[in-house]
């Protein structure tokens, strides 16, 4: 009989600690891990997206960060598919791998499987692209919560990507992009365990500003200086980025954009957290019980 695999999933909302716990946990189990963060993806992106450093990816194999450039055309079909490739090859030689990251829809696409979306007329996609180009993201967000209260209450309202996909399935199937996600569970060929990372609410808010504070100081303004000519790019409509790009168009200053960084980073952290804590399979711990996890996790798997 041959032996069981386990899939180590640990996610939770920004900064609150997944890639220290999970270089542990990779050590203590003799495995490598798999992002599945939609922003760690791009090469371009590295401050605003708190991607491991080069010496956490020097100490254990990551798979998926710094795998695309920004003009690479990617969605969670093809992560799906790459992920589930990548934990093919792993699991030949490993009976445990972890995968991590605060994209709950690219974790449940490799836990759970895809459901299957309608296919829409081309004009439905770019009639809701020029209208958001012409009235802009507030209008969009407006747009999906009279269409689609569901949706938005989980969806991260600054990405516009997530927030045209749902205007477009309204549009062009008048029916509600929730009403697609009924979630067909698909068998994977291993066990999945899920470990969610919480803190208290005011210790998570006052990491993700000093984490805010030390990608300044390293260049964040500059990097997204640098990548101002591709803003229009989907990967770059993310928190963190389109903050400063709103600065560069003029339209506050500095210290404004300060403040929406970190203002929108806690509400992007609050999302995180709805989305997980609808799954009653995650198991939730302090990022620092590293012991009680490692014990959890060998319980699991015997």
């Amino acid at each position: 009989m041959p032996d069981k695999k386990f899939l180590i999933l640990v996610v939770g909302p920004t900064a609150v600690g997944k890639t220290d716990l999970c270089i542990k946990l990779a050590k203590k189990f003799n495995t490598e891990i798999i992002s599945c963060d939609s922003r760690q993806f791009y090469r371009e992106m590295n401050l605003g997206t708190a991607k491991p450093s080069s010496q956490e990816l020097a100490e254990v194999k990551h798979h998926l960060v710094n795998s695309l450039s920004i003009q690479d055309d990617y969605d969670v079909k093809r992560f799906e598919q790459e992920a589930l490739g990548i934990l093919d090859k792993l699991f030949s030689k490993k009976n445990v791998v972890i995968m991590t990251g605060g994209s709950g829809l690219f974790a449940d696409a490799v836990t759970e499987g895809l459901d299957d979306m309608p296919d829409l007329a081309p004009e439905v996609r770019e009639l809701v692209i020029k209208e958001y180009q012409e009235k802009g993201l507030e209008w969009l967000q407006q747009e999906v919560e009279k269409g689609d209260p569901e949706y938005f209450a989980q969806v991260d309202r600054q990405n516009p990507q997530r927030l045209m996909r749902a205007l477009e399935i309204l549009r062009g199937t008048e029916k509600k992009f929730s009403s697609f996600r009924v979630k067909r569970k698909v068998e994977r060929p291993f066990t999945t365990l899920k470990i969610g990372l919480d803190r208290d609410r005011e210790e998570l808010y006052s990491r993700i500003d000093q984490r805010m504070d030390q990608m300044i100081a390293q260049g964040l303004f500059e990097e997204a200086e640098s990548l101002f000519e591709y803003r229009v790019f989907n990967a770059l409509q993310t928190v963190g980025y389109t903050e400063i790009f709103g600065y560069l168009e003029g339209n506050y200053d500095r210290d404004e954009a300060i403040r929406l960084l970190k203002r929108n980073s806690r509400r992007y952290a609050k999302r995180q957290l709805t989305w997980f804590r609808r799954d009653e399979q995650i198991q939730w711990f302090h990022p620092e019980q590293t012991e009680e996890i490692i014990q959890w996790v060998a319980t699991q798997i015997g």
